[in-house]
């Protein structure tokens, strides 16, 4: 499997974090690196990550935002924070911090890059499908639906589930490009960066690059920071996203770039199939 990166956004996650969990998977797994990211947290969750990162012995290492700027600010600082340290770093992705999405789904999703050469990037997908564990509320399962409707629509993609928070990316120039500034969104920022990572793709089939991958497991976390009513919040985002996607206004000047653009180093593709490595 390519070596991948992982950044875990955290805020206020001090009560959450399963650190046990962490810990053994980084040890387990040396071709997945691990980023946490304190988003300027008020509890304890700078002290827990400093202990991750040295009881890890740097397999798990953390970056500290000065102030809180929201899950989208904390996701596109670590990726960029990781894409510029790592200059051989071939794909990089996020996970939320109360492992809804279990690590192993990191899993899945590197299997798809692995063995497509023309995927760059593969959203997790919480689909309710037979042999799969995924618990979802029915309310939030049916407003995660209307909203991916609406979304696709919006970038001209047909996407079943936009807001599952496992996704990896190849890193290529148009993901440089996307990442270079502030999202304007702060709820549905996943979608934000789609549209502009195909905004700045120089591929003809960019839309084909984007690949859906169902994961084997997926619950609810008691404490999750998102109410059904966010989903107002989101609709009017969404909205916001779709004029200027089609407006032409994420397409960024390469020559403003404040870090390379340049891809990572060419990746053969294993041909392990995805259906055999299946998450715990």
């Amino acid at each position: 499997m390519m070596p991948i990166h992982i950044v875990v956004p955290c805020y206020n996650e001090a009560k959450r974090l399963d650190t046990p969990l962490f810990l053994g998977f980084a040890a387990e797994h040396r071709d997945i690196h691990l980023t946490m990211v304190d988003d300027g947290s008020s509890d304890d969750t700078p002290n827990i990550l400093h202990s991750l990162e040295q009881t890890s012995g740097g397999r798990i290492q953390r970056l500290l935002c000065p102030e809180n700027g929201g899950k989208s600010e904390a996701v596109r600082r670590g990726m960029r924070h990781v894409i510029e340290s790592e200059p051989g770093c071939l794909a990089v992705g996020f996970l939320d911090a109360d492992l809804s999405a279990p690590l192993e789904s990191c899993l899945i999703l590197a299997d798809v890059l692995d063995r497509n050469p023309n995927i760059d990037v593969v959203f997790g997908s919480r689909m309710s499908l037979a042999g799969r564990k995924i618990q979802r509320q029915w309310l939030r399962r049916w407003l995660g639906l209307v909203f991916s409707s609406v979304a696709s629509q919006a970038i001209g993609l047909p996407l079943n589930d936009t807001q599952c928070g496992a996704k990896l990316f190849r890193v290529t120039p148009a993901l440089k490009l996307a990442l270079e500034n502030p999202f304007r969104s702060r709820w549905i920022f996943d979608v934000e960066l789609l549209g502009r990572i195909l905004a700045n793709s120089p591929r003809p089939d960019a839309h084909q690059a984007v690949y859906e991958m169902p994961l084997d497991q997926w619950r609810e976390v008691v404490g999750s920071k998102l109410k059904p009513t966010d989903f107002l919040r989101a609709i009017h985002e969404l909205g916001a996203i779709a004029w200027a996607y089609r407006r032409g206004q994420y397409v960024v000047d390469a020559t403003t770039l404040t870090f390379p653009a340049q891809p990572a180093q060419d990746h053969q593709p294993q041909d392990t199939p995805a259906e055999d490595r299946k998450a715990a």
